[in-house]
C-alpha cells in the first residue's frame, strides 16, 4: 500500500512516521509511506500557499492552485484522494476498514482557516474528520488515518489476528487487561485470568467489554452487532447488576488454589 501525505509541514510528520509500528511496517516494505511537502507545487517566487478569503473574513485559506499541482503530480489509477477537514464524515473503526483496501491513498492535510471549497467539491473523493474539535492543521488528523490504516494491513502487528481483538474492532471498548505482578500494592488481578479456564476467561472479558461499552460509549452497541446473550447482559445492567454479578471475577486467594 502507498499512502501520499501532502503537507505544509512535513516536519510534523516525518517524526512520527520513523517509529514504532509505522516504521516497522515500512521497513519490512508493508506500506509504503510518502511526506510531499506542498509548498514544491506553488507558483512564484515566494510560493505562497494561502491567501485571504473572498467577501471577507478572519484568517487565510489554502489556494486549490497547489493542491490541485500536487495530486495531479501523484495520482496514480487507483488513488483514493481524501482530505481531513472538520467538516467531513467521522473517521472511525469501519472508515479505517474501507481505507485499508485501497492500494494508494493521497491525503490532505488542511491549515489555516480552511482550505479552497474547490479542492473538496473536485479534487478529493471524500473528506474525514477525526472529531468534534479544534486543531492548528490536518497532519495529526492525517497521521491518525496513517497509524489505523497500516495496522490494519497483513503482518503490520505482528501477531495473527491482533488488529482484531482491540478497542472497536468487535465494536467495543475493550476488556481490563493486567500483567505482572500479580500483586502490586495490595492490588490483584481478577482471579479469573489466572484459572486457565479460557471459556470462563471469554465470558469475562465478553461481560468487561460490554460494561465498558455501556458505560463509556452506548452509542457504540447501536452497531455492534450484538448476540442475544449480548442484549442480555446489557439488559441486566440496565437494571443495576453489575458485571461481578454476571460473570464474577473471583478473587486472589481462590486464583492461587486454582494455579
Amino acid at each position: 500500500m502507498r499512502i501520499d501525505i501532502v503537507t505544509l509541514f512535513p516536519g510534523m510528520v516525518e517524526p512520527v512516521l520513523g517509529a514504532s509500528m509505522l516504521a516497522r511496517a515500512r521497513a519490512r516494505g508493508l506500506v509504503d509511506i510518502r511526506v510531499v511537502n506542498l509548498r514544491e507545487y506553488a507558483v512564484g517566487k515566494h510560493r505562497v500557499t494561502d491567501d485571504y478569503q473572498f467577501g471577507g473574513g478572519g484568517g487565510m485559506v489554502l489556494k486549490p492552485e497547489p493542491l490541485f499541482a500536487a495530486v495531479a503530480a501523484l495520482r496514480t489509477e487507483d488513488a483514493r484522494v481524501v482530505l481531513l477537514d472538520p467538516r467531513g464524515r467521522v473517521f472511525t473503526q469501519n472508515a479505517a476498514r474501507e481505507l485499508a483496501r485501497e492500494s494508494h491513498l493521497i491525503l490532505l492535510a488542511g491549515r489555516y482557516e480552511g482550505v479552497d471549497e474547490r479542492v473538496a467539491e473536485h479534487l478529493a473523493d471524500e473528506t474525514l474528520s477525526i472529531g468534534d474539535y479544534v486543531l492548528t492543521g490536518g497532519e495529526i488528523p492525517a497521521l491518525a488515518v496513517t497509524d489505523a490504516v497500516t495496522r490494519l494491513l497483513p503482518g503490520a502487528l505482528g501477531a495473527e489476528g491482533a488488529a482484531e481483538r482491540e478497542s472497536f474492532a468487535s465494536g467495543l471498548l475493550e476488556p481490563p487487561q493486567y500483567t505482572r505482578p500479580e500483586e502490586f500494592e495490595d492490588l490483584h488481578v481478577p482471579a479469573v485470568l489466572l484459572s486457565g479456564d479460557h471459556a470462563r476467561i471469554g465470558r469475562w472479558r465478553r461481560v468487561q467489554a460490554l460494561w465498558r461499552t455501556w458505560r463509556a460509549r452506548p452509542d457504540l452497541l447501536e452497531t455492534a452487532g450484538l448476540g442475544s446473550e449480548d442484549e442480555t447482559v446489557i439488559e441486566r445492567f440496565r437494571r443495576g447488576e453489575t458485571p461481578e454479578d454476571i460473570e464474577p471475577s473471583g478473587h486472589h486467594g481462590a486464583a492461587r488454589e486454582a494455579t
